[in-house]
């Protein structure tokens, strides 16, 4: 497993981390028993950096996680939480001091510690990017030592480059893979100039690019890959990065001719976010111990060549951006 500094705090993280969302809910049933081998799995390969958030299974990520460091004790990884959906409704209104404050004290609760290394807003509406007075807030619970440091998670490269005018904002959280590059533009070149960390989340495009799904495929009615598809529950670009399901497929395969023998897919679709220098960490999910060791692989995995490049960019502009790049 290889570092990469995490941009202004001081700390360095493993370049891949542990997404915990799958180990919380909404990807279908994943027992306790696994969700906890496969945080141990990663942990075990060398993991520094796990991402989850309040809402994932109402707290049940959190409370995992919280039990499995616990029970393994020694020097504790980097983790990063966030803040902002347990709103109904989620509007701006609600982003107050009071309100995160209350969720923060949760989250403390949930993951049994005195302080949180980093908190993020959690793709609040971007109407909350252009108040300061959030940002004020949060830099009272770094103040109070609730939080050591903050951050966002954003759908929009529009609401990262806002994000990170204030000083304040160590990183952002944001969707970059194979089929959605438009961050590798602006929003990577400034962030990587005001030193701003950068969490890849949806490497894998929920799946699309572990090269194992096919038309066939059904998934369970609590996985959101069978109820956002349009955007039914939330950002429909969190579900398959957005892109048409079909024409997806079609462009994985396209896709298998420039994988290493030797190499999976989801390997090389990781790989390939790494090759960002501006990336800190990237976030893959696993619902179990091989698909945690699978991933952390990738940090190993040797650089594609330029043709590959290439080639995925090429496919990317003819085949994927007129139905995503524009929209996120």
């Amino acid at each position: 497993m290889h570092d990469r500094k995490f941009g202004r705090t001081g700390r360095s993280v493993s370049d891949v981390g542990f997404g915990a969302w799958a180990i919380g809910g909404s990807w279908g049933d994943v027992s306790e028993a696994d969700a906890r081998a496969a945080l141990h799995a990663a942990l075990d390969t060398g993991t520094t950096f796990i991402d989850t958030a309040d809402v994932y299974g109402d707290g049940r990520s959190e409370r995992i996680i919280a039990d499995v460091l616990n029970e393994r004790g020694g020097e504790r990884p980097f983790v990063a939480t966030k803040a902002g959906r347990r709103l109904s409704p989620h509007v701006a209104d609600g982003y107050t001091a009071e309100n995160l404050t209350g969720f923060v004290e949760r989250s403390l609760k949930n993951l049994a510690t005195e302080s949180l290394d980093l908190l993020q807003l959690h793709c609040p509406p971007t109407e909350v990017f252009y108040r300061p007075e959030v940002f004020e807030a949060l830099d009272g619970l770094v103040a109070a030592g609730k939080i050591r440091n903050y951050g966002v998670s954003v759908e929009k490269v529009e609401e990262a480059l806002k994000a990170i005018e204030y000083p304040g904002v160590v990183s952002v959280q944001i969707i970059y893979n194979i089929f959605r590059q438009r961050p590798a533009g602006l929003f990577f070149r400034e962030a990587k100039a005001r030193n701003v960390a950068v969490i890849v989340r949806v490497p894998l495009a929920s799946g699309l690019l572990t090269g194992k799904m096919s038309k066939d495929t059904a998934f369970a009615s609590d996985d959101h890959r069978a109820f956002n598809r349009n955007g039914e529950a939330f950002d429909k670009g969190e579900t398959f990065a957005g892109v048409p399901y079909d024409l997806a497929l079609e462009a994985v395969d396209e896709l298998r001719g420039l994988v290493p023998p030797d190499v999976t897919m989801a390997q090389f679709a990781l790989r390939w976010i790494l090759m960002q220098e501006a990336v800190t960490t990237v976030i893959p999910g696993a619902k179990n111990a091989a698909q945690a060791q699978a991933n952390s692989a990738a940090s190993d995995v040797p650089a594609i060549s330029q043709e590959a490049m290439t080639a995925i960019g090429e496919l990317y502009e003819t085949r994927i951006a007129p139905h995503v790049h524009q929209l996120w």
